[in-house]
């Protein structure tokens, strides 16, 4: 920990806010370190000595419209904590610039392992490997499976035209962004508009489900202890979760561009069959859901990776 605090946090302002909004501080001195940074929402660890908590904020510096609502986060998690999605427990929003120079929220600080790499996976048995895919599975399953009316999300998104939606903001992204011109991500762009599928019933999506956004329980490999990073979340089609998550399962050029590593072909993401994915999930209309469809969910997130 630092005492006088990473760049992204103001611990004396901060200092003021936990006392009167977050529960278990009591206006001591509050101390800081980055856990992650990047392009992603910054997270931090804070503490006062005693308690442990952590802040999401936006990046430093310039971040593309709409990124990074640190409002929709904290509504999302907040509504999945009485659910059975492993998430962490909220505890305060800011909108107020004032306070620490960007909107933030405050959440219980969940303890456990984040693989990222392959050597993280490297202590795992087969057997812990495999509980490790399933468990994976089995969480986007009851993401999925949550009826986001009832948990007070039925305006958290509009499920209508997601996939087109989702064409059209990648294809800007990918016009923004670009460094160079690449005919085949016009092409493929063009490919997918000729062929946009029809979606089925809508659900929570969380936007960027793969190995590295959860934390597994520190005793035991088959049990998500928090999905983490929401920013991407909404209501829309389930299957381009499930497009994203195969692009990333044993694909190491996916992992790379997105993340800046890539976890070993051999690993956890590896060890159950996606097979079983597609049966078990109860957001597949049928036991075996077309290829088309599924080729073309994980051909979108192809195009939002190649933007980055």
């Amino acid at each position: 920990m630092t005492t006088g605090g990473p760049e992204g946090v103001d611990l004396e302002s901060l200092r003021g806010f936990f006392a009167d909004h977050v529960a278990g501080a009591d206006g001591r001195p509050l101390s800081a370190e980055l856990i992650a940074g990047g392009r992603s929402n910054l997270t931090y660890g804070i503490t006062d000595g005693e308690h442990e908590w952590v802040l999401r904020r936006p990046p430093l510096g310039h971040v593309l419209p709409t990124a990074h609502d640190m409002v929709r986060e904290y509504r999302v998690i907040t509504a999945l904590g009485e659910t059975d999605v492993p998430v962490p427990r909220t505890y305060a929003l800011c909108e107020d610039n004032d306070v620490n120079g960007a909107p933030f929220y405050v959440m219980e600080r969940v303890h456990g392992r984040i693989l990222r790499a392959g050597e993280d996976l490297a202590a795992l048995t087969p057997d812990e490997a495999a509980a490790c895919s399933r468990e994976l599975v089995d969480v986007l399953a009851r993401i999925h499976g949550v009826d986001y009316e009832a948990v007070g999300l039925g305006d958290f998104g509009h499920p209508d035209g997601f996939m087109e939606r989702q064409l059209r903001r990648w294809g800007q992204q990918w016009e923004r962004s670009k460094a160079e011109d690449l005919p085949e991500i016009d092409d493929l762009a063009a490919r997918l508009r000729r062929a946009l599928p029809e979606s089925g019933p809508p659900t929570i999506v969380h936007g960027d489900y793969r190995l590295d956004n959860t934390m597994l329980a520190d005793d035991d490999a088959g049990r998500i202890a928090a999905v983490l990073d929401w920013e991407m979340s909404t209501l829309g089609d389930p299957l381009a979760d499930v497009g994203l998550f195969l692009l990333y399962w044993g694909q190491s050029e996916a992992q790379i561009i997105a993340t800046g590593q890539a976890i070993d072909d051999r690993s956890a993401c590896s060890s159950a069959s996606p097979t079983r994915f597609l049966t078990i999930s109860p957001m597949c209309s049928k036991p075996s859901p077309s290829v088309f469809p599924m080729r073309y969910r994980a051909a979108i997130p192809s195009t939002m990776i190649a933007s980055l």
